[in-house]
């Protein structure tokens, strides 16, 4: 039994699926009805009983107070160039009764949607929405339907909502808890006033697809202290998005000032993001935005812009006249010197050479301080090389004299020892014989290096 019953529920849920489109026609007009454009002619007739003479008046009914008037009379009541504020009751009078009652609809026919849905969050309703590129008459109505693919279930009907700020229709649709995030949803759109109808095609979605966060929150750029080249940029998550059960990615992108050009920084997880190559003294322009964690859907919106500079040396910071310079660092980055006052530079600030004698200026005021070490190091270098100089000078000198000795002095006549007698005590026995003094003669020099010790 369960073999036939299969393809009977597949023909049937195909059969639902290639079903016609849900009719958008025109709304219905009564009788006492008539339809002009904008810009375009129309004529009321009082109708075939009333009178045909000038006797005729006709009398237009306005919904504010003082809103009625009397118009020229006549069987016929011609209107031209019709605007949306010609609307209204129009009756013909004669002889004191009403002849006849119209009602004139000053519309045109409404533009095609094309929608776009996005969800704010898991937990959000869906929202869809488009724009229009004029207002709507005031007649026109929009309307959304929302039913799961291949099934015959009744889709859900909403109505749709006309913000005339953000010149768009906004229609909420109510997620139910069991629907699947993964399953297709058809949804079809139709607006339609009196003049006319217009669908949109249909379009399929999925829940995970058309996720769409808000953007970040709360942007704020800071400077890191004695850190010139870099900034620390924060953030926090938009309301609509709760992070005890989900998480977002974010992208920061950021500019120094001078440039449009942003750099962008991806797959950031926590809420704060250290720039390290931020130019020296320079206002930046910054941006976040996020999605899903697991990029399920769309990126939200870039966040308003965020402006911070890098921390700068106030010792490096002289504010003394228009002119600046931006001299070129060790790390290739550029920072700013000082500032001088163009008095300095006479009649030569206005040519080139003027130029270069600025730029020397600002270097030699902003960075004083290596100069001031070299040179330091150099007179020191120079003071300790003199004072070894003449250290050795005068021990070299010292040595000379204390080397001159006397000849024979240091020679002593080497006397075969022997072994101490029994009678006497080893203490009384002298290890070497009194020196005699030595016979004149030559200087003998065994030693050349004493002279030369410093000893």
């Amino acid at each position: 039994m369960a073999g036939p019953l299969l393809p009977a529920a597949l023909l049937l849920a195909a059969a639902a699926a290639a079903a016609p489109r849900r009719p958008c026609g025109p709304a219905g007009l009564s009788q006492d009805t008539v339809l002009g454009r904008p810009g375009a002619n129309v004529t009321l007739t009082c109708g075939a009983e009333g009178p045909l003479n000038g006797t005729v008046a006709w009398r237009m009914e306005k919904r504010a107070p003082a809103g009625g008037r009397w118009l020229a009379g006549g069987h016929a009541l011609l209107l031209q160039r019709l605007r949306y504020e010609d609307a209204g009751l129009y009756s013909c009078h004669a002889g004191g009764r009403t002849l006849r009652t119209l009602r004139l609809l000053v519309e045109e026919p409404p533009e095609t949607p094309h929608v776009s849905c996005y969800r704010r969050s898991h937990d959000k309703d869906v929202l869809c929405e488009w724009r229009l590129r004029a207002k709507p008459s005031p007649g026109t109505r929009a309307m959304l339907w929302v039913k799961r693919r291949f099934t015959v279930e009744n889709a859900t009907e909403q109505r749709c909502r006309f913000f005339s700020k953000a010149q768009k229709f906004v229609c909420r649709v109510k997620v139910p808890p069991s629907v699947d995030d993964n399953k297709p949803l058809v949804v079809s759109t139709c607006v339609r006033n009196a003049a006319g109808g217009s669908a949109g095609e249909d379009k399929i979605i999925t829940l995970s697809s058309i996720l769409k966060p808000d953007p970040p929150l709360n942007v704020t750029v800071e400077a890191l202290e004695k850190a010139p080249q870099r900034l620390r940029v924060t953030w926090t998550y938009p309301s609509s998005w709760d992070p005890r059960f989900y998480w977002l990615r974010f992208q920061v992108r950021y500019r120094p000032e001078p440039t449009p050009t942003f750099t962008e920084v991806d797959q950031v997880t926590r809420t704060w993001l250290d720039i390290h190559d931020a130019w020296r003294g320079t206002r930046h322009v910054v941006q976040v935005r996020a999605q899903e964690e697991f990029g399920h859907g769309a990126w939200s919106e870039w966040s308003h812009e965020a402006v911070g500079t890098p921390w700068t040396d106030p010792r490096d910071i002289t504010e003394m006249g228009p002119y600046s310079s931006q001299l070129p660092t060790e790390d290739g980055a550029y920072g700013y010197g000082a500032t001088l006052p163009p008095e300095l530079f006479g009649d030569d600030a206005a040519d080139g050479a003027g130029g270069a004698v600025l730029e020397a200026s600002t270097h030699s005021v902003a960075y004083p301080y290596p100069f001031l070490v070299a040179g330091g190091s150099l007179l020191l270098g120079i003071a300790l090389f003199i004072a070894i100089v003449v250290r050795y000078k005068q021990t070299w000198r010292l040595g000379v004299r204390r080397g001159a000795k006397p000849a024979g002095e240091g020679q002593h006549a080497l006397v075969p020892l022997g072994p101490p007698s029994p009678s006497s005590p080893l203490s009384a026995t002298p290890l070497l014989p009194p020196a005699t003094p030595p016979a004149p003669g030559p200087l003998h020099v065994t030693n050349l290096d004493y002279f030369f010790s410093g000893k």
